[in-house]
């Protein structure tokens, strides 16, 4: 069994995240809605060759900050993506508990207006994830696992519990795989292993949603050197709450 910090209640913690991260949803809808007028564009999105927009930017600095102010005497490491892409420096972790952060999964998807954008917050314990948050603002979607179990809640309190598929051969199938991310290696592939119908979508939290509300079965994604490959920040969060629901990444 792994222990938190001193002085560190699950409970507490949980808690927590679940405010900062419905605080993180009133931003990213806030900026979806303004991004819905092309005018707008140009004043939100501030790098387009590795998109950043201004919600990623305002969610980083919100998580950052609670986190902070909540725990002062923990001094938690936290990696961000948005810190990394800064400063490469900010990826040196020394220490056992730390904090993953991705403020804008799917920033392709959120800048065209589709709903496939999350923001993933994972709290890892040597180097894997132990607690992760995953929030889907265009579904009303907080994804919680918190070490054991793995639960959804929407802004007003219902819960809805994770509906994994299982025992199914490949041919019956949904696969789902990502939207802006394609190439013909992974066409290829798709082809032979024969699924019975594919899905794009994008944001790995999304698509890992996919999989928990039993909308999908698989999920399949290739890293590509010097091309396409996903970090910790994409995948933390999203492997803690499919671990805690009984399914696998690998």
């Amino acid at each position: 069994m792994v222990n938190l910090p001193s002085g560190i209640c699950i409970d507490s913690l949980i808690d927590d995240l679940k405010a900062l991260s419905w605080e993180a949803c009133d931003i990213l809808l806030y900026y979806s809605q303004i991004l819905r007028d092309p005018y707008n564009k140009s004043n939100i999105i501030k790098n387009n060759d590795d998109p950043v927009t201004l919600a990623d930017l305002k969610v980083n600095e919100l998580i950052i900050k609670r986190i902070n102010e909540k725990y002062k005497e923990i001094n938690w490491f936290i990696l961000s993506e948005e810190n990394v892409k800064s400063d490469n420096n900010n990826c040196e972790i020394n220490t056992d508990w730390y904090w993953i952060l991705d403020p804008l999964d799917g920033t392709k998807d959120f800048i065209q207006g589709t709903d496939n954008y999350a923001m993933h917050l994972a709290l890892n314990y040597k180097e894997k994830p132990y607690l992760g948050i995953v929030l889907i603002p265009g579904k009303d979607e907080l994804w919680v696992a918190n070490g054991k179990k793995v639960w959804c809640e929407k802004r007003n309190g219902t819960k809805i519990e994770p509906n994994l598929s299982r025992d199914k051969v490949l041919n019956e199938m949904i696969l789902v795989t990502s939207k802006n991310h394609r190439n013909e290696i992974l066409k290829n592939l798709v082809k032979k292993i024969d699924v019975h119908k594919v899905v794009e979508m994008g944001s790995i939290g999304c698509k890992i949603g996919s999989l928990l509300r039993g909308e999908s079965d698989l999920y399949i994604c290739l890293s590509l050197p010097k091309k396409s490959s996903p970090k910790d920040w994409d995948f933390a969060a999203p492997e803690a709450i499919l671990r805690a629901a009984g399914g696998e990444i690998t």
